[in-house]
């Protein structure tokens, strides 16, 4: 019996350290998923080493070219690169499953010769009779009974136009490795019973082809999600086969991320939830930037009391020794403020022109923008840069100066107070006589708090909230005075009076 992590586990490092991320290309691309690629990137690229991308798209049911070209354009605008893989080639080509059917076989020829393998001619209705007769469990489900079948009995099968399975002969032994995240992990001998590899037919199944890619393709750590930990077990067994087959010379590392929780009770967070939609959150605003550094929040920290980080400072710091084992939960409040911070910290140009693809699929402005547009964009963005959180708050914030047609929000008329009227004649008056040169930033708070506030003797939010709506319509907008200049004069006045005549 054995307690300890096989001898022959890989010591690699630094630039020898080789991950991959092997997605099926069903459905969308969820945040889930997204993390283990980020998780995978950021320790290939801290160590120097190297991130094979490859498809597992053995599934023809489920698996689709669309959702294959979905995680290429994920990982293209999240700008994760890797090194070998799917559309870059390498030295372990073809980089996905369905292509590597002759590669499966080779091996099974390997396992075959060692003798890690037999042929198994059970079905399904056979065993649960034999663990009726002997008074086990069906759960318990293969008993391993072909393992000892005489050359006359597979003839004898095989007369019966039966065709066999191959089943690993799993090591009677406790079954030890040492997971980075969450330390030294045993299964007991007999924890599991010898299990198939490929069916009768000739189909390999996930739990052979898996491990065989990782083989040959030299992976030294893998790092996935908890929920696929029980089957670490198998695929522990099935390495030790392939290096007594001189299929590869090492065991690879193994490291299990936590579950991403919901935000409500303590379930992991669903592929249809939602928040789980990548492209969902692209749509929302999220900046890569920020959507990665809140990602890499869900399990990890670069240090007490600091959530916020550029991308090249988690690359420095990232270890997954240091990956938490606990559940992380998914806070969509938090992710939008940590994006609404790199938001901020983007350079105005920069800014301004990621918020064009929003403004155009809300139809703002034309495509191709006008020379006018550009200008205005050019001008308001870092108006708004400074308290934005999501990207897709742009049409909402910026569209009222691409438009003279201004469409009042039911909240926005809600809050207007009584003397609303007197605020917006009183306005129309001062601003009359600023001189349309100088219609500038501070000459119009000038000559509406002189107005307004001195005048009238009004608070701040009474007398400046009815302009705000009478310009943009809307509760919130850019900052007023600033946004008047842009406008200009003659825009501004006519959208003071025609609020006025909407009010009578």
């Amino acid at each position: 019996m054995s307690s300890t992590p096989d001898t022959r586990t890989t010591t690699a490092a630094g630039a020898d350290i080789r991950v991959r991320f092997c997605p099926s290309p069903t459905g969308l691309p969820h945040v889930g998923l997204i993390r283990t690629v980020l998780f995978n990137w950021a320790f290939a690229r801290h160590n120097g080493g190297k991130l094979v991308f490859r498809i597992e798209d053995t599934d023809a049911a489920r698996d689709s070219e669309e959702s294959y070209h979905q995680l290429l354009e994920a990982l293209r605008w999240l700008k994760i690169d890797w090194d070998e893989g799917v559309e870059v080639g390498g030295p372990h080509e073809p980089y996905r499953q369905s292509q590597r059917h002759d590669l499966y076989r080779d091996v099974l020829e390997k396992l075959v010769a060692a003798g890690t393998v037999y042929e198994s001619y059970s079905t399904a209705a056979e065993i649960d009779a034999r663990n009726e007769a002997a008074g086990r469990a069906k759960q318990l489900g293969y008993d391993n009974f072909d393992r000892t079948l005489t050359e006359e009995q597979k003839a004898a099968f095989r007369a019966e136009g039966r065709e066999p399975a191959w089943r690993l002969k799993v090591p009677d032994e406790d079954l030890t490795y040492d997971d980075l995240i969450r330390g030294e992990v045993t299964f007991p001998a007999g924890s599991f019973p010898d299990f198939v590899l490929v069916r009768a037919g000739g189909v390999p199944l996930y739990p052979f082809v898996n491990p065989v890619d990782d083989a040959l393709m030299g992976i030294t750590h893998v790092i996935r999600g908890e929920d696929l930990m029980p089957s670490t077990a198998r695929q522990l067994a099935l390495y030790g086969a392939l290096v007594d087959a001189g299929v590869t010379t090492f065991i690879p590392r193994f490291a299990h991320m936590p579950l991403v929780l919901g935000e409500v009770g303590n379930k992991k967070l669903s592929k249809r939830d939602p928040k789980a939609d990548l492209f969902l959150q692209r749509e929302k605003g999220f900046i890569h930037e920020g959507l990665l550094n809140y990602l890499s929040l869900l399990g990890w920290s670069i240090g007490p009391d600091r959530d916020i980080f550029s991308l090249e400072e988690l690359i420095e710091s990232f270890d997954i020794v240091d990956v938490n084992p606990n559940p992380a939960r998914f806070d969509q409040k938090k992710a939008e403020s940590i994006n609404g911070d790199h938001i901020r910290m983007l350079q105005p140009a920069d800014f301004a022109s990621r918020l064009v693809p929003y403004l155009l699929a809300a139809g703002v402005v034309d495509e191709p923008m006008t020379a006018a547009q550009q200008e205005m964009l050019q001008a308001a963005a870092p108006l708004v840069q400074e308290r934005m959180q999501l990207l897709g708050d742009a049409p909402g914030l910026l569209g009222f100066l691409f438009t003279s047609d201004i469409t009042y929000a039911e909240d926005a008329l809600a809050t207007l107070p009584a003397n609303a009227g007197e605020v917006l004649v009183a306005s129309v008056g001062a601003l009359e006589l600023v001189p349309e040169t100088e219609f500038t930033t501070a000459a119009v708070q000038s000559a509406l708090s002189a107005a307004l506030i001195e005048g009238l003797e009004l608070k701040p939010r009474i007398a400046f909230g009815p302009l705000r709506v009478a310009l943009s319509g809307r509760r919130i907008s850019p900052p007023l005075f600033e946004s008047m200049e842009l406008l200009g004069k003659a825009e501004t006045l006519r959208r003071l009076g025609a609020l006025v005549a909407h009010r009578s």
